[in-house]
This record gives C-alpha cells, structure tokens and sequence, in this order.
C-alpha cells in the first residue's frame, strides 16, 4: 500500500505519493495527475491518505522554511527510459540556486544532442520539486516551460536565489 498526502507550501498545495520512505509521485496539481503517469503496476495499488508521510513531509517543509538542502535527504523512483532516467539524476545534481540549459542537462544526461530529449525528461518527470526540473531553463536564460506553470517555476527559482 502507498501513502498519500497533500503538503501545503506558499504556492498552493503540493500531492505526494510514496511508498514506504520512496517517494513516487509529487506535483502541484492532484492525485489523479500523478496516478495517471505511474507505471501501470503501480498504478494498481491501493493508495492510503496520510496527514504526512514520515520524514519526506519534514525535508519537504524544510525546504519552504529555506533550507535549500533538504531536498536532497528524500529518495525517489519513477518509470522512464535509459536517458529519462539519467536526466532526472543529473538534474538532482543542480545545486540550489544554480540553473542549467536542456542542452546542458542533455550533455550531463550522456547525450550532448538529445537536447529535445531532454525537454521531454523534464516534462514527464514526475517528482517536482524533488527532482528539480524547474532548474532548467533556455539557453538564452528565459525560463522556458514548467508543466505547473512558469509562476511557480518563479517562484521556486526566486526561493533558492538562482534570479537576481
């Protein structure tokens, strides 16, 4: 059986699904949002409200009250090809308050021409904030997309620092 819990942060309500101490699922938009995108075997499985889920619940508020760091401390798993998965662990690797372009994100992911892979990555990831697709942004500098919304994205860059 997974956990599930709604976190409340400053820019609305962020849903969280995990099993046991693995988080499976975070997103700024609802649970169906998340389920729909798991792998099918998970998707199976029976889902049970929570008021938190022990220790993510904790990094997670850690997070919102400033420590950058916190993140970091929670483990996750996602289904996903070869690249998407080598995108999402490069992309844990961005510091708080640094960004990178998809062409860098494509290069560190281990294919300096899958930059429209890249995108792709960070459009199915399924674990944000966590995973921090939001630290993306265009070559040029603008933020570019973030599938909830570039205000969050905003605003979540303006929390670690990395716009000026």
């Amino acid at each position: 059986m997974f956990s599930a819990t709604t976190h409340k942060t400053p820019i609305g309500n962020l849903f969280l699904i995990a099993d046991e101490q693995v988080l499976l699922g975070a997103g700024f938009k609802s649970f169906k949002s998340l389920i729909d995108r798991f792998d099918p075997s998970d998707a199976k499985i029976e889902i049970k409200q929570i008021k938190s889920i022990p220790i993510i619940s904790d990094l997670i508020t850690d997070y919102f009250d400033g420590d950058l760091l916190a993140l970091n401390g929670i483990s996750v798993r996602q289904p996903g090809g070869k690249f998407s998965q080598n995108a999402w662990k490069a992309m844990r690797k961005i510091p708080a308050g640094k960004t990178w372009s998809y062409a860098e994100l494509a290069k560190r992911a281990g294919s300096a021409d899958a930059v429209r892979a890249a995108g792709t990555a960070c459009g199915n990831n399924l674990i944000a904030p966590i995973i921090p697709c939001h630290r993306i942004v265009k070559s040029g500098g603008a933020l570019g997309n973030y599938g909830y919304g570039v205000e969050i994205k905003e605003w979540l860059l303006n929390h670690e620092g990395a716009l000026q």
